[in-house]
């Protein structure tokens, strides 16, 4: 079960490391492509603003990928929580506001792994 959630907040660090991505380096092309309801000429001029959250979807990967370095289980696993929880809250607001899509790519895989996380602890 522990390998198994590391797997899934592993899969949700990925998730926004490729947000990273798409959000600083490639905004005005993939973004495009990816955010289909937002206006196509306001691309170029929120450029800097994607880019701004592009960083925050990087401090959250971070984040993410902190809790795998710390050695006390609990910390760890309190560290990964918090994160997930961000995410999975960002994503509704995201889903509410944006588009409806990004619950299932945010919410429900952090969701997921607090879920599967917390079962790994409970087995400890």
């Amino acid at each position: 079960m522990h390998l198994i959630s590391q797997l899934l907040i592993g899969f949700v660090a990925l998730i926004h490391l490729y947000i990273v991505y798409l959000e600083m380096f490639a905004w005005t092309t993939k973004g495009k492509e990816t955010f289909k309801s937002f206006p196509k000429h306001l691309f170029e001029e929120t450029k800097g603003m994607a880019a701004n959250q592009g960083l925050y979807n990087g401090f959250l990967a971070a984040g993410l990928i902190w809790s795998f370095f710390i050695s006390d289980a609990a910390w760890s696993a309190n560290v990964a929580y918090f994160f997930l929880g961000c995410v999975a809250v960002a994503g509704i607001y995201g889903a509410i506001t944006v588009q409806r899509s990004i619950l299932f790519v945010q919410t429900v895989p952090a969701t997921a792994a607090m879920l599967v996380t917390f079962l790994a602890q409970s087995s400890l």
